[in-house]
């Protein structure tokens, strides 16, 4: 039986994100992204660990990097509302 969020948090557990960056098998000059979400223990993170092995070990596009966040607690969402954006390369 899988354990709910509440019980996981209790237990320690947060929000573990990670955007992955790989690059494609067939093009190889070409990156993707991928993003993960699971309950995992910090500061360890054996969770994103194992992800991370099964991706090295099963899937044919090679890592490029991956950037995580953690989030102990879950709180409702901030909302912002933004009028325009501006980039600057």
């Amino acid at each position: 039986m899988k354990e709910s969020e509440t019980e996981l948090m209790l237990k320690g557990y947060g929000l573990t994100t990670a955007e992955v960056f790989y690059h494609m098998p067939d093009y190889t000059h070409v990156l993707n992204t991928f993003v993960w979400q699971e309950y995992d223990l910090a500061p360890d993170h054996p969770r994103l660990f194992k992800f991370i092995e099964f991706w090295q070990d099963e899937i044919e596009g090679p890592l490029h990097s991956i950037r995580f966040t953690h989030r102990k607690m879950i709180s409702p969402g901030e909302w912002r509302n933004v009028v325009g954006e501006f980039r600057y390369h």
